[in-house]
């Protein structure tokens, strides 16, 4: 018994020694540390001298100059046309392509449907009643004055009558809701396809459909936009509203092409703020420039006078990927970059807004882009 006993606990022993120890303790990856997140940058005393970093604090004084806002080309939904059609059919053809500019009563596309046949062979033969029943309608007529028939067949051949002008009237005005006019549909020129025509001069903007595809009544075809009515809508901030009036002079460029200048007139500003405290002006082109697509972003200045803000040196501000940063002093050689929103810039001066940023916080005014270009590096070098 004892000997047995024996084996079962060396058994024991050889299986516990055996036993891998990654199985019992999970293994723990080290990563490595990242001792600094990416907007935090470090600097020596050596460095900082040599590069020419300058610490200082913003300065709250009236400005002058221009206000700095951002925003999109938009447009109205007075002037944009969805465009679908009444009935379904399958489109036989169409040329219209993104972009396209159209004239008013141009052909979009074409469709073709039975129905569209049957539709004109009803009114056809329902104005062919019409004229029937208004021959009864007629005769009874003359026959109902000499007492030669009775009031009751004499009222109704006229019941008739006009229930076939109903329907006549009825059928024609479905005719012309498809683009075919009544007036001169007969009985040779029917046509099994009807067109879809432009209701305004403007561009297209969507297309959604393809030859051989069936369209339905709810289906969206195309999206037409009126461009004499494209706007400049831009983002300001509620503290701006107050410099701003309607009637003021905008100036418009896109990142693309900052030279290129637009002229511009505000008349809305909105009276609405959203989460970020923001409203939205609402600006006429002088002249509309068709590189002016919808959606597109675009800068836009306004001369203001006698601001009170918040400012710093221009050199201050840096701007990376169409943001706008500082770096706040954060002692012992380390700068944090903190995203600003900027505002007017007169004569070296730059008006910035940030959440924690006050006239008692301490950060870069000069030389800036030195802890930009070692933030890039670095990223580059990783």
């Amino acid at each position: 018994m004892k000997r047995y006993i024996l084996i079962c606990l060396s058994l024991l022993v050889i299986a516990s020694c055996g036993t891998d120890p990654k199985s019992e303790v999970p293994e723990t990856t080290s990563k490595p540390d990242s001792a600094q997140p990416e907007h935090i940058v470090s600097f020596s005393d050596e460095q900082l001298k040599s590069v020419g970093i300058v610490v200082g604090t913003p300065q709250l004084e009236n400005v002058s100059g221009m206000l700095s806002l951002q925003g999109t080309i938009d447009v109205p939904p007075q002037s944009t046309v969805s465009l679908s059609f009444p009935l379904g059919g399958y489109l036989k053809s169409t040329k219209m392509l993104p972009g396209m500019h159209v004239r008013k009563g141009q052909v979009l596309a074409i469709l073709e449907d039975m129905q569209f046949i049957q539709l004109q062979q009803d009114y056809l033969t329902a104005k062919e009643k019409f004229k029937l029943s208004e021959t009864e309608f007629s005769r009874q007529r003359d026959l109902n004055s000499s007492k030669a028939s009775s009031d009751k067949v004499f009222q109704q051949s006229q019941a008739e009558m006009e229930t076939q002008r109903i329907l006549m009237n009825a059928l024609g005005q479905k005719l012309e809701v498809i683009g075919i006019n009544p007036l001169q549909l007969k009985a040779d020129n029917i046509s099994k396809s009807v067109s879809i025509v432009s209701p305004i001069n403007g561009f297209v903007s969507k297309v959604n459909v393809n030859v051989g595809k069936y369209t339905s009544p709810t289906d969206m075809l195309f999206e037409l936009v009126d461009p004499r009515d494209i706007h400049l809508a831009l983002s300001v901030f509620e503290k701006d509203l107050g410099a701003l009036a309607v009637g003021q002079h905008v100036t418009a460029y896109t990142n693309s092409e900052p030279d290129k200048k637009f002229t511009a007139k505000i008349i809305l500003i909105s009276k609405n703020l959203d989460q970020d405290r923001m409203a939205e002006v609402h600006c006429h082109f002088e002249q509309y420039n068709p590189s002016l697509v919808p959606g597109t972003f675009i800068n836009g200045e306004v001369s203001v006078n006698n601001k009170k803000a918040l400012t710093v040196p221009e050199e201050a501000v840096v701007r990376w990927e169409n943001r706008f940063y500082v770096f706040t002093d954060s002692g012992n050689g380390k700068f944090e970059m903190r995203e600003v929103k900027p505002g007017v810039i007169s004569k070296g001066i730059q008006q910035i807004e940030a959440a924690g940023i006050d006239a008692g916080t301490r950060m870069v005014v000069k030389n800036a882009y030195s802890l930009l270009m070692k933030i890039k590096n670095t990223e580059e070098e990783g």
